[in-house]
């Protein structure tokens, strides 16, 4: 790294150390050779000496006495961003002692990145220029600087752009999206949307449709509708509208769907209906956001007509959060048994439903009174090893205990007491409750299983019991199991 020392581009060169330290972030949090237990020995010795904090690492390096490689040199980097400067003299030694100053481009990249990402600017800047000497700069490099001076509030990735040429780069579209993605994910969407009639007076740089759809995914992160709207009509009067911008459709109707406000649906159908007329359309993203509106204001015919138009007629491909959230939204409007059509879609898409999935299923079916549904499913999601919740093992038990549906009840017993699914003890005190008067010996083979199993038994059930037992002089097995009850 040279000592020459270039003005940087930055617009916090004058601000006063104190305001630098007053809206300078936190420092990140960093992952570090503590986090990889499978890291080689020497990689782990390298890192260690970098975070020890020694006066001198250079010599410390030097008395470990390990050769390095390049691929030393990486790994050693990836794990050091904790220790920037150690990590630079690092750098530095293992290009002298070793490698003959031959870095490889990844390697100058993460020292780029790691010093950015501590916010040593100089330093950093220091290292592109010797990156430019070596004509090893890229534009992987102004990515991570972006991304860098983006994420400091003090700092102008723009201005970097700008004095790209400086240093050998063009500032071309690609260049300018990487800007806007840095600027983006920093949440500084007013800084990116002033970066492009910028970029385009400083350079001739002219936005592409990247640039718009990463834009709008900023729009869309910010949860601001306002303003996405104003990127779409600048990014369909720079453009036009194209059918494979969708990446751009997708968020831009996201964000309105999104928006909380009382037309959101409303406004979003109306673009989406624009769009229809010039054949473009948007994503999954949409789709999985507006069926959730719709499941919030229980439109379930709109959200019916929806999902045909981008599931059966463009093919789009479901995920199981968007079956999920139709099938809660045709439970909850009174049409459970519908619920169990979508769930068998799935499988035709690839998508394959997990416990949360059926227990949905489940839950809307009992609540239904779809019993032999219900039923169905629970033997089906046992199957497919995906357990009941315990709302759904209380609820099932009950419902099927109370319609003398015994098999079922008993199956669904079984599975709670195999899988020590709860509520244990209230579930096995309601099922010898309710087995009592029908199928007394069921109801004490049960009794004493819980006994067994270390399930809590009542002594209000045990009463219970006593009496039907009596009543056909088997009192003999009432004593029997209160003995064992308590010795238990």
């Amino acid at each position: 790294m040279s000592d020459r020392r270039e003005k940087r581009p930055s617009d916090a060169a004058d601000a006063a150390p104190e305001a630098k330290r007053a809206r300078e972030p936190a420092a990140p949090a960093f992952p570090t050779y503590k986090d990889a237990p499978d890291l080689a020995p020497k990689i782990r010795l390298l890192c260690e000496i970098l975070a020890s904090s020694a006066s001198d690492v250079e010599a410390a390096l030097d008395d470990a006495d390990v050769r390095v490689t390049t691929s030393d040199v990486e790994q050693v980097l990836r794990f050091s961003y904790a220790h920037p400067r150690g990590a630079a003299a690092f750098f530095r030694w293992a290009g002298h002692r070793h490698l003959h100053h031959q870095h490889s481009p990844y390697s100058w990249n993460l020292v780029i990145d790691l010093l950015g990402k501590n916010r040593l600017f100089d330093p950093m800047w220091d290292t592109v220029g010797s990156m430019r000497a070596q004509g090893l700069l890229s534009l992987a490099t102004f990515a991570s600087i972006f991304s860098s001076l983006a994420a400091n509030p003090t700092s102008s990735p723009l201005k970097a752009f700008v004095e790209m040429p400086r240093y050998g780069m063009d500032r071309d579209t690609p260049a300018l999206n990487s800007l806007l993605s840095a600027l983006c994910r920093a949440s500084r969407l007013d800084d990116a949307r002033a970066a492009i009639p910028v970029a385009r007076a400083e350079a001739g740089t002219r936005p592409d449709a990247d640039s718009y759809a990463i834009l709008l995914e900023g729009c869309e992160a910010a949860g601001n509708a306002a303003v996405a709207r104003e990127v779409f009509d600048e990014m369909v009067h720079a453009l036009d509208f194209d059918p494979a911008n969708v990446p751009a459709y997708d968020s831009f109707l996201t964000t309105l769907v999104s928006s909380g406000s009382s037309t959101a649906l409303s406004d979003a159908m109306e673009y989406l209906a624009v769009l229809r007329r010039y054949r473009c359309s948007p994503g999954e993203k949409f789709l999985r956001a507006a069926l959730a509106a719709y499941l919030e204001a229980r439109e379930l015919r709109s959200a019916v007509v929806l999902w045909d138009e981008f599931v059966l007629r463009r093919g789009l491909v479901p995920d199981k959060e968007m079956y999920t959230t139709m099938i809660m939204l045709q439970g909850t409007l009174g049409h459970a048994e519908v619920t169990v059509k979508y769930l068998d879609e799935m499988a035709i898409y690839g998508v394959f439903p997990d416990a949360d999935t059926y227990n949905v299923v489940l839950k809307l079916l009992l609540k239904g009174r779809k019993l032999r549904e219900a039923s169905a499913i629970f033997k089906e999601m046992v199957k497919n090893e995906c357990w009941p919740n315990e709302a759904n093992c209380s609820l099932a038990l009950g419902m099927f205990l109370d319609t003398r549906d015994w098999d079922t009840g008993i199956k669904v017993w079984k599975c709670m007491a195999a899988n020590s699914l709860p509520p244990l003890e209230e579930g096995g005190n309601m099922l010898v409750s309710k087995l009592k008067d029908e199928m007394l010996p069921e109801a004490c083979k049960y009794a004493e299983d819980m006994i067994d199993q270390g399930i809590k038994l009542s002594s209000s059930t045990l009463t219970k019991l006593k009496h039907s037992l009596g009543k056909v002089k088997k009192g003999a097995i009432h004593d029997r199991l209160f003995a064992k009850w308590k010795a238990h």
